[in-house]
């Protein structure tokens, strides 16, 4: 009978370790996605600046957006849509 009051006492000491550890490794992970959150907020932020930048000098910053998106694209995408986009137009008599 002792032998396993014994093992349930080691059992609840594992068990108590390991939530300690899930505990923090948890804690690390949320301080790690909130520092993280607070620098892609930082760049939204820079990056904002950039096209309010950008518009006072002239540029239209809707189109700088399409071709950023655009340059995402991969290629093959890319022309896809274009060819796409060109067809569209064709048919509505647009081009």
């Amino acid at each position: 009978m002792a032998h396993t009051d014994s093992q349930a006492a080691n059992g609840a000491a594992q068990t108590a370790e390991s939530a300690t550890i899930a505990v923090g490794q948890l804690r690390s992970f949320i301080e790690r996605i909130e520092r993280l959150e607070e620098e892609k907020a930082a760049l939204a932020e820079d990056i904002r600046e950039v096209y309010a930048e950008a518009k006072g000098n002239g540029f239209d910053t809707k189109t700088m957006r399409q071709v950023i998106k655009i340059r995402k694209m991969e290629s093959a995408d890319r022309q896809e849509q274009e060819a796409l986009l060109s067809l569209y137009l064709e048919a509505l008599g647009l081009s």
